[in-house]
């Protein structure tokens, strides 16, 4: 994770600060016991709590108060301003909370608030089996010992490894920003600590509804008294001649991203074949590796039907100066050892390939033991299959949208949030999933943030200057608010986010 500044600022909240000089709904940024520490009021009362996510160290001052919560800026994590836990993804942890001690007009912090005590489950199966260790799993395992309960939870993952955080492998990892100590979103004794029994790199090989067991790829089987399925997605592989060699990389795995890495360091020329965000950041990462690349795109503009022609030429116009070769309009025919050739005859000199051009969801295992699916698991509001008992969160939850319809999306934060929600349902919450879909991708000096859930047919239309980066592209239908991206414009994607969850129409600054 990204490290935050340790320089405090604001007024010193142990020494005292007055309440007029605090407004209802506004937050403030100040410090006590030397840490920053973030005071909101909402109505006659007054929440004092940790200043930065958890996530990637994001200040949660420039957020937005929602109710009694906080919005980061950087990624949309939510915290509870009256206890500092925090509610939704991407944030893990906590923030601390503050003993707020009012004296005639002024208020003064006077020490943490020791954690409240464990809760209790509404209900208890017998055990909680998660089918998956990626985003959806993992945040689904972790919530549910925060939840209080107390039964076996049994984390299965295919992957060699424990849950990691997936977006930095095309991003500041691949890049050669960050180091690999910051991948693994949790280290083994975690696990332990929280009785989470993690087993990597084995899969279910099958499901025995009736019996309430599954059946592993090690020849054993095992019950549940609540199944998730989180079984997340693969990458569609090509089959043009020369899509095998050893120079062609696939990314989705902390393995892929280790093999790019590796070939990285003596490739001089690689070519992504794809134009999707994966591959872009993909792209993005190599360049910041002084490697030559060249993107092979189908679409005549990158990203045209996630993000509209406008910034889909921004991001394209981005890369171009800082020296990516772009061949839109165009597929690859073969691969050969030293070179990419197109459909138009055109050869693209390289020595290391990647390519991104989607992916599917994993729904064999579902179909198989009976689930209804239609692509994806079909769940319903509260992301329970068609089979009681069993639910689904992540890339292969396609779930009923309040604001889009059905719809199923593969975005990290979406996955953890949904991975929550399964778990505290699990335990009989019957907490429907609203939140809106939201995703973040670099490119560079431009970051952009997406919520919603728009479409190709959209109308776009775009608020502010994107040239210079400070814009937002609305997405509508028939007038309906559909999606918002922006671009240096992080709390106004916050608004769009609260304004989309609540059914409510959105006016960008």
């Amino acid at each position: 994770m990204a490290e935050a500044s340790t320089e405090l600022e604001g007024p010193d909240f142990e020494k005292g600060y007055d309440t007029k000089n605090l407004r209802d709904g506004e937050m403030l940024l100040g410090h006590a016991f030397g840490e920053a520490v973030l005071v909101a009021r909402r109505g006659d009362d007054l929440f004092a709590i940790g200043a930065t996510c958890t996530h990637y160290g994001g200040p949660l001052a420039k957020g937005l108060m929602v109710d009694c919560t906080v919005h980061c800026p950087w990624h949309h994590a939510r915290f509870d301003l009256r206890t500092g836990d925090a509610i939704a993804a991407p944030a893990l942890n906590d923030v601390a909370c503050y003993k707020l001690e009012k004296r005639g007009e002024r208020f003064f912090l006077t020490g943490k608030v020791d954690r409240k005590p464990q809760r209790s489950p509404k209900t208890s199966p017998a055990s909680v089996l998660i089918v998956g260790a990626g985003a959806a799993g993992g945040a689904a395992a972790e919530m549910l010992r925060r939840e209080g309960y107390d039964g076996p939870v049994t984390l299965i993952g295919a992957d060699e490894f424990l849950p990691y955080d997936r977006p930095n492998l095309s991003k500041d990892y691949l890049a050669g920003n960050a180091p690999e100590e910051w991948i693994p979103l949790r280290p083994p004794e975690f696990y332990r600590e929280q009785k989470i029994d993690a087993i990597t790199g084995t899969t279910v090989t099958g499901i025995d509804v009736k019996a309430g067991q599954v059946t592993l790829s090690d020849g054993r089987s095992l019950g549940y008294g609540a199944l998730l399925l989180a079984t997340g997605a693969e990458p569609v592989h090509l089959t043009i001649p020369g899509a095998d060699l050893p120079h062609v990389c696939y990314l989705r795995t902390l393995s892929d991203s280790r093999r790019i890495i590796e070939k990285a360091t003596t490739a001089k020329r690689a070519v992504v074949i794809g134009s999707s965000f994966i591959g872009l950041e993909v792209a993005w990462s190599l360049r910041e590796r002084k490697i030559e690349v060249a993107v092979v795109g189908r679409d005549s503009v990158p990203l045209r039907k996630v993000l509209g022609t406008e910034m889909g030429n921004l991001v394209r116009e981005t890369h171009e100066a800082h020296g990516v070769k772009f061949h839109l309009g165009r597929t690859p025919s073969a691969i050969h050892e030293g070179h990419v050739q197109l459909d138009d005859g055109t050869k693209l000199e390289c020595d290391l390939v990647v390519i991104g051009v989607g992916v599917r969801p994993n729904t064999r295992l579902a179909e198989q033991a009976g689930i209804s699916t239609d692509n994806g698991v079909l769940v319903n509001d509260f992301l329970e299959t068609s089979v009681p008992g069993i639910f689904a969160a992540g890339d292969i939850a396609r779930w009923p949208d309040p604001r889009a319809g059905r719809i199923r999306v593969e975005h990290w934060a979406v996955a953890q949030r949904q991975g929550q929600t399964a778990a505290r349902n699990i335990l009989g919450a019957r907490e429907p999933f609203t939140i809106p879909p939201f995703f973040w991708s670099n490119h560079f000096d431009l970051h952009i943030h997406y919520v919603g859930h728009g479409s190709g047919t959209d109308k776009t239309s775009v608020a502010g200057d994107l040239k210079g980066k400070h814009a937002s592209v609305l997405f509508r239908s028939e007038d309906k608010l559909n999606a918002v991206a922006s671009i240096g414009r992080d709390l106004e994607n916050l608004k769009a986010e609260a304004a989309l969850e609540r059914g409510r129409d959105f006016s960008p600054s």
